[in-house]
């Protein structure tokens, strides 16, 4: 039986490993990943707990976790880790695990958020924030929930009308399709 745990902890944690390009067995638990985290309030799981649950093969428990769908990916976690692993790099492959496997998200609203921000992304090789937030607001149902905000920020030019494009679409796309190449290889 210890066997057969071992096996199960080892082949998640290879998984991450592999799919992150960091070395997740490499985490001694020194927790300053999860001090230094700005969303790490509002989650479930600290970072640090995410990197130990991988340890533990806790599959299910880490990729139906609210912690991988909010994390900011500001890469300050990754920053703070001394032994270099990419925290914030593992936090995306566990998203994409999540997605791929079709794990259903705690909040439906924290994949919408995703999908609305990579589409921006995809669309215009940056995001555009009004029309990202439109695309989630009208996908999860809640369009009026922060319209109150929307004049004060055109005001305050926090927000285009337009967007912006970078002039590197190609490039953007090229990186879009490569992805979608490797995740299909996978």
């Amino acid at each position: 039986m210890t066997e057969i745990l071992e096996s199960k902890d080892t082949d998640f944690l290879r998984e991450v490993e592999r799919r992150s390009g960091t070395p997740v067995s490499a985490c001694f638990q020194c927790h300053k990943c999860s001090t230094g985290c700005p969303v790490g309030p509002e989650m479930d799981y600290l970072s640090s707990q995410v990197m130990r649950l991988i340890h533990l093969g806790e599959e299910k428990e880490v990729l139906e976790s609210r912690a991988i769908w909010l994390c900011a990916s500001c890469e300050a976690c990754t920053t703070r880790c001394p032994m270099g692993i990419d925290v914030a790099g593992v936090m995306d492959a566990l998203k994409m695990l999540a997605v791929e496997r079709e794990v259903s998200a705690p909040t439906s609203s924290s994949r919408l958020f995703n999908e609305a921000f990579l589409s921006s992304v995809r669309r215009h090789s940056r995001v555009f924030e009004l029309g990202m937030m439109t695309t989630y607001k009208l996908r999860s149902g809640h369009l009026l929930a922060d319209v109150d905000k929307l004049p004060k920020m055109l005001r305050k030019r926090k927000l285009d009308l337009l967007p912006h494009s970078s002039g590197r679409k190609k490039e953007m796309r090229d990186v879009f399709e490569r992805a979608y190449k490797e995740d299909k290889n996978r």
